[in-house]
């Protein structure tokens, strides 16, 4: 596994263990979740929810606003803004 790789999926485990008194916030969390998606499944795919689901809507935009970025650029990302967060 490289080291991207392995910081990666050491990034994922910290973050998903961050408690309840450590939230980000909903802004922080949905870029970690556009970055994680975009890094594992790559542009986003189907119909952007309609208003009666605001939180699949705003999901689907956030992983929208990363299309483009390459899988290596995702995982990066994600490292770096988790190492923010860990700190």
């Amino acid at each position: 596994m490289s080291d991207l790789e392995t910081d990666f999926t050491s990034a994922v485990k910290a973050v998903s263990a961050l408690g309840a008194d450590q939230d980000p916030g909903n802004d922080v969390k949905l870029r970690l979740y556009a970055l994680y998606k975009q890094a594992t499944i790559g542009d986003v795919d189907g119909k952007r929810p309609g208003f009666t689901n605001p939180v699949g809507r705003a999901k689907h935009d956030a992983w929208a606003s990363v299309s483009g970025m390459s899988s290596a650029e995702a995982k990066r990302a994600y490292v770096d803004l988790a190492a923010d967060l860990i700190r």
